[in-house]
């Protein structure tokens, strides 16, 4: 019988300070999420204040009226960051961009509302409408409706204890199928297509009339492209098929958007703006991303009262002290993460425009150099999970339009004389070369791999497929027309 035995070991633990988790927090942030963060602080702690009459009190004048009980930790953050991506006021300088415009929001009723409204118009039927509203809430965001009939009548006879047919279900799916927009409540793509040429066949309109017969007929030789084949099977000239598919072509694939319609539709607030004044380029921080925050100095006060309090008072007050310091720490933390924040953006979209001169000079996209993360944190001494934090989610304002900082990211490619260029310049090649491409016969990633050696880029045909993927253009085949 084996005893147990106690065992005494030394072992060396990093431990994240709060304040080093605040910040991790913050940074991953967007504007607006740092926005909404801020504004839940200033309701969780009273002892932070953003007031116009304390706008002159900095911390550094309080910081000797409190002391934190907390014991900081040695920690070097960077070494926390190498372990995963999950980490759980200030002005920095004058080079902040003091414009704050308020976000356009589109207030708008979301895909399933729309459904509903057309429903309870359509049906007045009490059993038809409830029927109805099954029907619509088992529609997807992007319109379809691909649950079978048959599953539904059995959902609704032990669900709801409501008893139905394949019959009434069908009759009030085509009703429902005549709602906006054209081609809602489909099963497949064949039948949301038809649904809608259907909704716009008003007279003798023969383009769409051999177009329905397209799709229903010869869904298959239409979706691989084999247009002779369908020319021979309908006794048609290529004219008429090429008038019937461009108006194929004009219909939605997902009516129902994939649910891009919601309640709020907000747009992208740029953390930064890069500014060019006679040939030297400036970056500005967003004026959301610097908020002017600090230590509520009723907060302070209190403490000094209770400093020249009485043995008595003191022990009275003893708690609401201890409620008081927590709060102070906190604001000072939250501060302390906000002004880090601050530090790190501006510094890491410094290095990056600088890195990336010549685009942010002259706005052409072969002029980007290729740049991973690493060349970033090793410039500035960060990690490069805390550099892959910044461009998350970030974007920055030019003279030649917004884009994400991950945009300015690439790998390299050496061409024939041995210079490393970006692969977006390869991919700006191949994507002018498409475009320009004969139609009747698209160049396959075999030409494309010739035609870029050409130019003086050696890169085989399998990288020449993958870049094609990542610009989301098909395949020869597929962009064959006629």
């Amino acid at each position: 019988m084996s005893g147990f035995k106690q065992i005494l070991s030394h072992k060396m633990m990093q431990k994240l300070s709060p304040q080093q988790i605040q910040f991790i927090k913050l940074l991953q942030m967007s504007t607006l999420d740092f926005e909404e963060k801020i504004d839940q602080e200033l309701l969780d702690n009273p002892a932070l204040d953003n007031s116009p009459e304390a706008k002159d009190e900095k911390l550094e004048d309080q910081k000797e009226e409190y002391e934190d009980d907390y014991q900081k930790e040695d920690v070097d953050i960077n070494d926390y960051l190498n372990n995963g991506d999950d980490g759980g006021g200030f002005r920095l300088n004058e080079d902040y961009n003091e414009e704050q415009k308020d976000i356009p929001i589109a207030s708008q009723k979301s895909f399933q509302e729309q459904l509903v409204d057309q429903a309870r118009s359509t049906f007045y039927n009490e059993r038809e409408l409830a029927l109805a509203l099954h029907l619509v809430n088992s529609i997807e965001d992007d319109g379809y409706l691909r649950r079978d009939l048959r599953a539904i009548v059995n959902d609704l006879a032990f669900n709801e204890n409501v008893s139905s047919s394949l019959e009434e279900l069908e009759k009030i799916l085509i009703k429902i199928q005549n709602f906006d927009p054209p081609g809602i409540g489909a099963r497949d793509l064949r039948e949301s297509l038809l649904l809608q040429l259907h909704k716009k066949d008003h007279g003798e309109n023969k383009a769409i009339h051999l177009a329905q017969k397209i799709l229903k007929n010869h869904m298959e030789s239409f979706t691989k492209k084999h247009y002779q084949k369908i020319i021979r099977s309908l006794k048609i000239t290529e004219e008429q098929l090429k008038e019937a598919i461009a108006e194929i072509v004009r219909l939605n694939p997902k009516p129902g958007g994939l649910g891009q319609v919601q309640a709020k539709t907000q747009y992208i607030i740029p953390d930064f703006t890069v500014v060019n004044t006679e040939g030297e380029l400036k970056v500005l921080l967003n004026g959301r991303n610097t908020p002017d925050l600090r230590v509520n100095r009723a907060y302070s006060e209190t403490l000094k009262n209770y400093d020249v309090a009485s043995k008595k008072d003191k022990e009275r007050l003893k708690d609401s002290v201890q409620y008081i310091k927590q709060k102070l720490d906190g604001a000072k933390w939250f501060i302390d993460s906000i002004r880090q924040r601050q530090h790190t953006l501006i510094t890491t979209m410094q290095e990056i425009v600088k890195q990336q001169t010549e685009f942010f000079t002259d706005g052409d996209e072969t002029s980007l150099k290729p740049m991973i993360l690493k060349d970033i944190a090793e410039k500035v001494n960060l990690d490069i999970s805390t550099i892959s934090r910044v461009a998350n989610s970030k974007y920055v304002e030019t003279e030649f339009g917004m884009f994400a900082l991950k945009f300015f990211f690439s790998e390299g490619v050496s061409n024939a004389e041995g210079e490393e260029v970006s692969n977006r310049e390869i991919k700006k090649i191949l994507s002018t070369a498409i475009v320009d491409e004969n139609k009747r016969k698209p160049h396959t990633d075999e030409a494309l791999m010739v035609l870029l050696k050409e130019k003086g880029y050696g890169i085989a045909r399998r990288t020449v497929a993958k870049y094609r993927e990542q610009l989301n253009i098909p395949v020869a085949r597929l962009r064959k027309e006629i």
